[in-house]
């Protein structure tokens, strides 16, 4: 029996200024109930046709209300973060471009935290995995 390939999910790693980034957008899950109380870089499914960045311009705005532009990929060395076997990711760097960042029914609470402090809550794993990386991302981009 064929597996299907993993769905791809989005993550967006917001950030207050694509071009001098000095603190990270982070959202803590309401549900489901094993994930609650987790943190995330915000975002979703990818839907049939969607390319990514659609994918997770959509979602920041259904999740969020706000408007996001993309920016580059922080990538895996393998190309997408690995969740499960029925999942995997791929995170970018993004930022408001209108409206307001605001938690919605997904979410009970959000912050924007220091790079250097992102390793102070507790990560979905999936984004846990991934928080070195985008450490080093920062810190090079905004040295």
């Amino acid at each position: 029996m064929h597996s299907a390939a993993p769905q791809l999910v989005v993550g967006a790693i917001i950030v207050d200024d694509l071009e001098q980034p000095t603190k990270v957008f982070a959202a803590r899950r309401t549900s489901p109930a094993a994930l609650a109380g987790l943190w995330e870089f915000p975002g979703g499914k990818t839907e049939e046709g969607e390319t990514p960045e659609a994918a997770l311009v959509r979602e920041i705005h259904e999740e969020l209300g706000a408007t996001v532009s993309i920016g580059p990929e922080v990538p895996h060395t393998s190309g997408a973060w690995p969740i499960s076997e029925k999942y995997e990711m791929r995170l970018y760097f993004a930022a408001v471009a209108d409206g307001e960042l605001a938690s919605g029914d997904s979410h009970d609470e959000v912050r924007w935290m220091a790079p250097g402090d992102l390793g102070s809550v507790d990560w979905l794993p999936s984004d846990a995995g991934a928080i070195e990386t985008i450490q080093e991302h920062l810190s090079t981009w905004i040295a």
